[in-house]
């Protein structure tokens, strides 16, 4: 009698943890240490302008839903503990609450920024890095160090910088960068993703607002599991006065619907217009593994739900002016 027997890697059988989703998943606004001025003037004034957007919310919802099905729809907004810390959780979040409870808002969910750089033991900035799939340029001569080493990504083929032609030949000439694709005028970015040394990286705001857009919508992993997941905190529980002991992603409402969503709307200042191009123009080269790619569109596709198969067109902005 023979015996099959086969051998296979632990990572080729590794299991794809899945989430929960909520249809849409609404940031409202992030918040930073000039909006706790002047008893959070400013903070509220920000509320007072997305209560008003927010109540067209639930249509964009139901978009792509079956008839009379209630869309699941989920709040949360983030808090920069990353660039700059001030006062500690137990003062912030009971705060922003009041604020957006004024004006008729619940907030389901609340996140650390410094959580999207570090996360336990898995650096998640580095992580989102490691993913990004960029196309070679042409007829470069190699001047400019690679993105592991330069820290630098763009949407297209970058003007040529100064090089010391060989002698007795011709200067190259200056041609203009150009974004990829089929634009008709290029709008050319280029963006820092990081600075500061290998071992003493100071990741950027818009690589780590990447990295949150992707825990929102429930596609990072690291070796196949969920990274950051919501923390409910106990109603006897305090919130820590520590921004280190809060966990990344906590639960403020117990009857919320799930943190992740299908997509993504984002509230936010028109000032941050720019950073926003910028983390677009990043998920627009990140390869998501594609078992997690499937599984999420099965998902979807169980409750009827088409997604569009590139990750920032899951993305939605609302961007409100003073």
């Amino acid at each position: 009698m023979s015996v099959d027997v086969r051998f296979q890697e632990a990572a080729a059988v590794r299991r794809t943890e899945s989430v929960p989703y909520s249809h849409l998943s609404v940031e409202l606004g992030h918040v930073y240490a000039e909006d706790f001025g002047d008893g959070c003037r400013d903070l509220r004034r920000k509320f007072a302008r997305i209560a008003d957007w927010a109540q067209a919310i639930p249509a964009l919802a139901r978009r792509g839903l079956r008839p009379h099905r209630q869309p699941r729809i989920s709040t949360c907004f983030l808090v920069d503990d990353y660039f700059h810390r001030f006062a500690t959780p137990r003062e912030v979040i009971p705060q922003v609450q009041q604020a957006a409870a004024e004006h008729g808002l619940m907030l389901d969910y609340v996140a650390r920024e410094s959580s999207f750089a570090r996360y336990d033991d898995v650096e998640l900035a580095r992580l989102v890095v490691d993913t990004l799939v960029v196309e070679p340029p042409r007829n470069t001569t190699g001047s400019r160090p690679p993105l592991s080493e330069s820290g630098w990504l763009s949407n297209g083929k970058r003007s040529p910088g100064h090089a010391d032609a060989p002698a007795m030949t011709l200067p190259i000439p200056w041609s203009p960068p150009l974004q990829s694709g089929d634009a008709p005028h290029s709008i050319f970015v280029d963006i820092e993703l990081w600075s500061g040394e290998p071992d003493r990286r100071v990741w950027a705001c818009a690589l780590l607002a990447s990295v949150w857009q992707m825990t929102r919508l429930g596609v990072l992993r690291h070796r196949g599991q969920t990274i950051t997941q919501p923390y409910r905190l106990p109603a006897d529980e305090p919130l820590p006065t520590d921004w280190d002991r809060l966990p990344a992603i906590v639960q403020l409402n117990p009857d919320a619907t799930p943190f992740c969503g299908y997509r993504t709307v984002t509230m936010m200042d028109t000032r941050y217009l720019p950073v926003e191009l910028a983390v677009r123009t990043i998920l627009g080269q990140v390869a998501v593994p594609p078992a997690v790619s499937r599984q999420v569109a099965k998902r979807a596709g169980s409750e009827g739900l088409e997604l569009p198969d590139e990750l920032v067109d899951r993305l939605s902005y609302v961007f409100i002016g003073d």
